[in-house]
């Protein structure tokens, strides 16, 4: 049942439904959220707390981070994801408010949605990327990618969601828009090896 899945939600197009802040862009919870019940209406979503403290998150005494799982057809993925600030950097534990968890579980909630196919081609930007028109020349603006940077979160979701490819493949994919290093390739192939 894992790969229809996959493969049904692989194919929504979430085109129309991208939103931009700053650079980046994202699908909406809510978007997300309704898609998935849309397809999968038993699909469910678990918020975890952390048994010391009974809070929605869990701490290393410096940072905070969230840890949400999608459950569809009985298959569930968990999202682990730092409390950051607008600036996609951690925030310390003694300035964490409820808002910056609350908003934190949303956006841990649809990477878990992307571990199931819908939307996965945002984590490396295909969705972000319109169709150039026959007078628009294509851009060919390649990022070095780094491990930690604002890309990395989203390159690493989608290796491991792709880790069957390959090392080689994968590169290559990536190769279409990162430029990279290989000391980013090695880094790379250690998670593949760690996924499986």
């Amino acid at each position: 049942m894992e790969n229809s899945q996959y493969k049904v939600l692989s194919e929504v197009s979430v085109k129309g439904k991208v939103e931009k802040k700053g650079h980046l862009s994202y699908l909406s919870w809510s978007h997300a959220w309704h898609i998935l019940k849309t397809h999968f209406p038993d699909a469910q979503r678990k918020v975890y707390e952390s048994e010391h403290t009974g809070l929605n998150y869990f701490t290393d005494g410096n940072t905070a981070y969230v840890k949400v799982g999608i459950i569809v057809g009985g298959l569930e993925h968990i999202d682990y994801l730092p409390v950051m600030d607008n600036k996609n950097q951690s925030v310390n534990i003694d300035k964490v408010t409820s808002r910056d968890v609350s908003d934190t579980i949303m956006r841990s909630m649809t990477k878990a949605i992307a571990y199931h196919g819908l939307g996965l081609s945002l984590w490396t930007g295909e969705e972000a990327v319109s169709a150039p028109t026959q007078k628009e020349e294509p851009k060919q603006t390649l990022y070095t990618l780094e491990v930690d940077d604002d890309n990395w979160d989203r390159v690493i979701t989608y290796v491991v969601a792709n880790k069957s490819k390959g090392i080689t493949q994968l590169v290559a994919d990536l190769n279409t828009k990162y430029k990279i290093s290989a000391s980013v390739k090695k880094t790379l192939k250690s998670v593949i090896d760690e996924a499986k």
